[in-house]
């Protein structure tokens, strides 16, 4: 059920010449190649075609007390509006609304209308609060619920919505544990399978051997920390401290890390590892108080923002970090961060994992308009079809999938967060994963973006 695989790297998008890198899996035999147009780094892939007209009027369509989905296309949402991922609830919260507003100026699904109903994620620490949102939703009878952010605190509701036969789409859940979990889970970011390869494959082309991981004890944490281990280790690297089964994870929520740091920068290593939420911003002083070059230290998806109000400047510049997800087109930001401002959010400083959670939404949207219902059990029948699994017509917008799905074709889905057809696992086939480097203002600037496969 939880079954490793391995990334096959297929395409090197942008930024090589300056990074050097050669990003393949172990044991693949296909090389990367170079994107002929090295302006963007989505342009090339194209995965990131305008979603909707830009200019077009917004509408904040939350759910109204007592709808259900039986004549409603309910978009449920379980985000981090609090803890320790609260820094990406914006972009997902803006990602889902902005989908229903989509689908509502297309006419809605079948002629019944959408609406979203987001409640908070909150985080790993206390888990009372995803449970309690859980329940709501499965009580209010959604379409879908698409959240949540982190892999544990979907671990703790996913069994929840399966009894309820409520489909859920995770935006940015990549542990590979998550994998073929359940007929109703899917999710719209690669499982850690390539995001640990890519990321991984950048220490070990950095010419870094002997790594050390500062890694809490999360599904999250502990499953990336696996596959960026074993990425080093098939290039010839070793893990000096915080390695699989040596048990030197921190709890998740640790607010002190004097111990574990001296613990790693002691065992000499020439690249140190950061797998961590908000946890980071204790980390990272720490770290640099011992004078450890923090340009060889390493982020993911979890914590690989924008620091500059959090540390001094310089603090972080050179060092790297990796965030699945095609870079999605300046005219769709705009649209999701103009979302965000019409509904009082106030515009965008983070745009992580908003066009997953907004192909997440129009995915679903679509599966119901195909199977006639908006029930999730009709979601959960067409999802896998709709993105292309079954093959068919590309587009590239709700209006323009639904116009060919009234054709009687089947049709392949190719939103702005550019993931391929959902496959037997309910994982994206392929996906992107963009590296970024830190600047001297400790802001993370995309420089590459690569595009890796389950094989």
């Amino acid at each position: 059920m939880n079954r490793t695989t391995t990334p096959n790297w297929v395409r090197l998008m942008a930024g090589t010449a300056a990074l050097g890198l050669v990003l393949t899996a172990c044991g693949s035999e296909d090389e990367p190649e170079a994107a002929d147009d090295t302006s963007s780094p989505s342009a090339s892939a194209d995965p990131s075609t305008d979603a909707a007209p830009v200019g077009d009027d917004f509408t904040n369509d939350e759910c109204a007390n007592g709808t259900t989905s039986a004549d409603t296309f309910k978009a449920g949402g379980i985000l981090p509006l609090t803890g320790n991922l609260a820094f990406l609830g914006p972009p997902e919260v803006a990602g889902v609304g902005l989908a229903v507003s989509d689908i509502n100026a297309a006419g809605g699904v079948n002629g019944a209308d959408a609406c979203h109903q987001i409640e908070d994620s909150g985080d790993s620490t206390d888990m009372s609060v995803s449970t309690a949102s859980a329940q709501k939703l499965i009580a209010d009878e959604v379409s879908l619920v698409v959240g949540a952010a982190s892999s544990s605190v979907s671990l703790n509701f996913v069994d929840a919505l399966t009894d309820a036969k409520i489909t859920q789409v995770s935006p940015a859940n990549t542990a590979v544990a998550l994998s073929g979990y359940s007929p109703y889970y899917f999710r719209t970011a690669p499982p850690d399978g390539i995001q640990g390869n890519a990321l991984g494959s950048l220490i070990s082309s950095d010419g870094f051997q002997n790594v050390a991981f500062l890694v809490f004890s999360d599904t999250y944490g502990t499953g990336l920390r696996d596959v960026v281990q074993e990425t080093i280790e098939a290039s010839g690297g070793t893990c000096t401290y915080g390695c699989k089964g040596d048990g030197d994870e921190f709890p998740a929520g640790n607010t002190t890390f004097s111990s574990e740091v001296s613990a790693a920068v002691a065992t000499n290593p020439d690249a140190i590892v950061v797998l961590a939420f908000d946890e980071t911003k204790a980390i990272v002083p720490e770290l640099a108080s011992t004078g450890f070059d923090m340009s060889a230290t390493y982020y993911s998806d979890g914590n690989t923002a924008d620091y500059t109000e959090d540390f001094p400047e310089g603090t972080l510049e050179g060092a790297q970090g990796t965030i699945p997800g095609a870079d999605a087109s300046a005219d769709f930001k705009d649209r999701l961060s103009g979302w965000s401002e019409f509904a009082g959010g106030g515009a965008l400083t983070d745009f992580a994992y908003g066009a997953e959670s907004y192909d997440a939404t129009i995915l679903a949207a679509l599966a119901a308009y195909k199977g006639g219902a908006t029930d999730s059990a009709t979601v959960q029948k067409n999802f896998a079809d709709v993105s292309g699994a079954s093959g068919g017509d590309e587009c590239s917008s709700y209006a323009d999938c639904i116009a060919l799905l009234d054709e009687g074709g089947e049709i392949t889905y190719t939103g702005p967060s550019g993931i391929g057809p959902i496959d037997d696992e309910n994982d994206p086939s392929s996906a992107f994963v963009g590296i970024y480097t830190f600047d001297a203002t400790n802001k993370n600037a995309l420089s590459a973006t690569v595009e890796g496969s389950k094989s």
